[in-house]
């Protein structure tokens, strides 16, 4: 992927962070993807008092794209930004959606406050995934 491209796809997860509803962990995170075709969906965190019923930002940017019509394996990368000193990870339940929707090549860029972009992969966050063809 283009660097620009990169950019601009962290741009769009740092921009939405303050979307966040965050109320009981004031813990923001924002998550831009791209599609194969160039689309960019976004999502935020969105807690709730009961922790269980909490979305990520990153599977809140997957269901979206879902849900406008797009099919597994069509998403190109996925950026990650909260403000954290280290590069903020995906939690298992999102790593686990990636593997469901993403390839395993699939570029994730993982942000840190100071504004630094570590680049992984799908399969780098989760090497010995469960999928489908486990089953």
């Amino acid at each position: 992927m283009k660097q620009e491209k990169i950019d601009n796809l962290v741009e769009e997860a740092i921009n939405i962070k303050p979307n966040s509803y965050s109320p009981y962990s004031n813990f923001r995170v924002g998550a831009a993807i791209e599609m194969n075709d160039g689309e960019l969906f976004t999502g935020v965190n969105i807690e709730n008092v009961s922790f269980g019923a909490t979305n990520c930002a990153e599977r809140s940017a997957i269901f979206t794209a879902i849900s406008q019509g797009y099919q597994p394996k069509t998403i190109k990368a996925i950026a990650v930004s909260g403000d954290t000193d280290e590069f903020l990870p995906p939690c298992s339940i999102c790593r686990q959606v990636m593997v469901e929707f993403c390839e395993p090549e699939t570029p994730v860029y993982l942000t840190r406050k100071d504004g630094k972009v570590l680049e992984t992969s799908v399969e780098g966050l989760v090497p010995f995934a469960f999928s489908t063809m486990d089953m």
